[in-house]
């Protein structure tokens, strides 16, 4: 019986954390759905960060994951306030610049393809 009681205690406590944090979001604005899709496009940071460090290296066919991949991160972090990712700014830094930098290589031979 004391089990039942523990276990339905600490159930209650979980499922009022939970919504405690889900009002926080709303407090600040932020869909819940939305803040999923940071945390996911947080991961994603990561691996592209480590990926922007060598983008001279990368395929052509990499090089077009890489963009795709950045541009989902670039939209899941658009709808979080930057108060939220500070921390991640600098590898955030990085991978927009590895990916300006490859729109422009694309774009050179690009256009350099088309004048010949």
């Amino acid at each position: 019986m004391e089990l039942a009681i523990i276990i339905y205690v600490l159930l209650l406590i979980i499922f009022g954390l939970i919504v405690f944090s889900i009002l926080q979001l709303k407090l600040a604005g932020i869909k819940v759905k939305d803040f999923w899709g940071f945390i996911q496009a947080n991961q994603m940071l990561d691996k592209l960060y480590v990926f922007s460090k060598k983008y001279n290296n990368m395929s052509p066919q990499e090089q077009i994951i890489f963009l795709s991949e950045a541009e989902k991160v670039f939209e899941a972090f658009d709808k979080i306030p930057s108060l939220i990712w500070e921390d991640e700014y600098r590898k955030y830094a990085q991978v927009v610049d590895a990916y300006k930098n490859i729109r422009v290589s694309r774009w050179s031979a690009q256009n350099n393809g088309n004048n010949k």
